[in-house]
């Protein structure tokens, strides 16, 4: 007890002696204006500003504070667009600009952060993956061939529906529209059905993509104090979601390798490839198309 009582101690005096460095750096950088906001506490800065419904909040304080102001959030410095025309700036016509986003601290968790599309800045690898989806998996020819797989799934959905009512028996919809939805995905990306409805292997795979959804939107101490970053993961998120990205990251390689294999089996024979995700990027990689291996793809397809 007094371990912790002394750590959390040792914490505060990190962030206060941080936030004042922050405030003497700042004064000494007068020459950057920043936009209007509401006054500041100490060290908590404007978190209690957001409450639980972030949205509702920053278009009350808009009203006071205009389109763009600046929000201190922890020891970030926040700026707020809430106009159509500012977002129409930010977004469209200085999208390259603003491009990059800060790193939440959960998805550093296997080194995400450094592989996965949607956190990259703008850098090599980051054209390479986005010139893969764009060119190969998202493109409208390959969205079109999966219509009538988009259509058995949802087919199949509605009869066992409709059986369940016929019988008389209870039905979860929100399990099933889940089941539903990963295996439309994991057809389109692998040409197989990655959960079986009267498994229990479905309801783990939900547990671990719902756990990911969790831990993700949980508010972080991390992400508004950097500092605490380095020193622990003082919430345990990162340490969690780490093991859900594992289960992931595992399937997605086995299923990798088991591909890979299959190829290589079938070469010289007649028969046809599967010819959906996976298969596109193992040609990618094995053609040496573009700079990816195994890694990336796992990485990609976490983020599919």
């Amino acid at each position: 007890m007094d371990l912790c009582i002394i750590l959390i101690c040792l914490m505060l005096l990190t962030c206060v002696l941080f936030q004042a460095f922050q405030y003497s750096s700042r004064r000494k950088r007068s020459s950057c204006k920043l936009p209007p906001g509401p006054r500041r506490l100490p060290i908590l800065g404007n978190l209690l500003d957001v409450g639980d419904k972030p949205h509702e909040s920053m278009a009350k304080l808009a009203l006071t504070h205009g389109p763009i102001m600046t929000l201190k959030l922890g020891s970030l410095i926040t700026i707020v667009i809430s106009s159509e025309n500012m977002a129409k700036q930010v977004l469209q016509k200085h999208d390259l600009a603003f491009s990059n986003r800060p790193i939440r601290d959960c998805v550093r968790a296997f080194q995400h952060h450094e592989l996965g599309l949607p956190w990259l800045p703008v850098c090599p690898l980051w054209r390479t993956l986005r010139k893969v989806c764009n060119s190969h998996i998202f493109t409208t020819q390959k969205l079109d061939a999966n219509q009538f797989l988009r259509r058995n799934k949802i087919q199949e959905f509605v009869a066992n529906v409709q059986k369940c009512c016929h019988t008389g028996e209870a039905i979860n919809i929100g399990q099933a529209a889940f089941n539903t939805t990963i295996n439309l995905l994991s057809n389109t990306i692998c040409s197989m059905d990655l959960v079986d409805p009267n498994s229990p292997t479905a309801q783990e795979f939900k547990e671990t993509v719902s756990g990911i959804l969790e831990e993700a939107a949980k508010p972080n101490l991390a992400d508004y104090f950097p500092m605490l970053r380095i020193l622990i993961d003082p919430q345990g998120i990162r340490r969690r979601i780490s093991l859900h990205f594992k289960k992931l990251l595992d399937l997605f390689g086995n299923m990798y390798d088991e591909r890979l294999k299959s190829r290589k089996a079938q070469k010289g024979s007649n028969s046809t490839s599967s010819n959906d995700v996976l298969d596109t990027l193992l040609d990618i990689v094995e053609g040496n198309m573009e700079d990816l291996d195994k890694t990336h793809v796992t990485h990609l397809l976490l983020v599919t």
